[in-house]
């Protein structure tokens, strides 16, 4: 029976200390499903910039907003008249008397000069901002599919790591019961056992419900069913990159001229301030020019054929309630204008804000990379394959054991967890200085 014992525990070591030697920094890919393939970071960038809903109704906004410019930088329509004039209303006879006439006239309004060209301009700057809001939803969208590509990386890495450490809490379940059978183990480890492995069905609960929701999330922003499968590929080496990436400042500088956002709220203000350069030509008069030709078909006393007659008109409105009209338009669009420039200064900081914190979540995330990769993982597969070894000699109790194993299998837990975390913060610190990657 003891020659039984030792045998199961070799076997478990090897089985240990293989899972724990596994590589960690390039995964097996999950199993695929029937007719499913994997869904790689590139593929699922090039789906989502291409089908997403937000950023299409965006693009359609731009494109309407884009042919105003044309409609408010044009003349009024002209007017065409068919008039009547000066009918006997006795007969009704055109060449009864002689005011009466078939009037054709035409008449066109004219914009005080500049007003035209405000609002074009007022209308140009608009659809500038609403092509760039386009540019920024991109970049929003991309960080997206980026956190929540690596989010799935990190759940069904840590799913795997799980029901890695089920199956060999299962062993460590059996290796005492069979001490405890022959007199060499205590009822405690057993129950040591199995409450672990309750805590691995436990902890493994929360995590498929974690990954159904970033599935969800991610084929949401594919535009996509949201219970349909995502199955990733395995990850490479070249994956788990995490840049060294430039001084924040540098970060901070280029993300004012780059970041499309900050192009939006400049293109508002610009068209806030046209709009008020409108409202201060409100109190300049518009004008309307006409001419008509009149047919008479009458004839005087001698028989003589009256002439045809034709009239012009010059008429300009006169702004004389500007105190009520023109003044609180200038109000209006002076509030707006400054509200705008706050806006911009608003939208800056926050700007500048999200680049800090992704900036100081990513290099922390990183360094917590480095460090579980190159100290904690190690050293604790050490801890296990030394514990394993005092334990078949009893050297060791069965708790140290299943602690040095726990602690194994959350360093490589934390150790996924932390790269997608750098992952995430990248790529929202990407899209907030401006771009969809960062050395990447």
């Amino acid at each position: 029976m003891l020659q039984k014992l030792l045998s199961i525990v070799v076997t478990l070591s090897v089985v240990m200390l293989s899972g724990a030697n596994a590589d960690d920094v390039a995964p097996p890919g999950l199993p695929a499903l029937p007719g499913d393939q994997p869904l790689h970071l590139r593929d699922a960038l090039d789906r989502a910039l291409a089908t997403n809903q937000g950023l299409a109704e965006l693009r359609l906004h731009a494109e309407s907003l884009g042919a105003v410019p044309s409609q408010v930088g044009a003349l009024p329509d002209p007017v065409l008249g068919l008039n009547a004039l000066n009918l006997p209303t006795d007969t009704f006879n055109l060449d009864q008397e002689p005011m009466t006439q078939m009037q054709v006239s035409l008449s066109q309004a004219f914009p005080f000069p500049g007003k035209r060209g405000l609002q074009r301009a007022a209308a140009e700057y608009e659809a500038s901002a609403a092509t760039k809001q386009v540019l920024d939803k991109r970049l929003q969208v991309a960080a997206g599919v980026r956190a929540a590509w690596w989010q799935l990386v990190y759940l069904d890495r840590a799913i795997e790591i799980v029901e890695q450490n089920q199956a060999l809490m299962r062993d460590f379940i059996q290796i005492a019961q069979t001490k405890y059978k022959v007199g060499k183990g205590l009822q405690q480890d057993v129950l040591l056992a199995q409450l672990e492995l309750s805590r691995l069905l436990n902890r493994r609960i929360p995590l498929r419900a974690m990954r159904g929701a970033s599935q969800a999330d991610l084929n949401a922003l594919m535009d996509r069913a949201p219970n349909q499968p995502v199955r990733l590929p395995p990850v490479s080496a070249s994956d788990i990159h995490l840049p060294e990436l430039p001084p924040e400042s540098e970060l901070l500088q280029g993300a004012v001229a780059a970041r499309p956002l900050l192009a939006v709220e400049r293109e508002r203000t610009a068209a806030a301030r046209a709009r008020l350069e409108l409202a201060k030509k409100a109190y300049y008069p518009d004008f309307k020019l006409g001419a008509a030709y009149g047919f008479r078909d009458a004839a005087d006393a001698s028989g003589r054929n009256l002439p045809d007659l034709a009239t012009f008109r010059l008429s300009i409105n006169l702004p004389i309630y500007s105190g009520s009209k023109q003044s609180k338009a200038i109000e209006q669009r002076s509030s707006d204008y400054f509200r705008r420039k706050h806006a911009l200064n608003k939208t800056l900081r926050s700007v500048q804000a999200d680049i800090a914190r992704n900036y100081a979540y990513y290099q922390a995330s990183r360094d917590q990379v480095s460090l579980y990769g190159t100290a904690i993982i190690p050293q604790a597969r050490q801890t296990v394959a030394a514990m394993l070894s005092a334990y078949q000699v009893n050297q060791v109790d069965f708790l140290n054991v299943l602690n040095a194993q726990i602690m194994l299998y959350d360093a490589r837990i934390s150790y996924w967890e932390a790269l997608s975390d750098a992952k995430q913060f990248l790529a929202r610190l990407a899209a907030s200085a401006g771009a969809e990657d960062l050395y990447e």
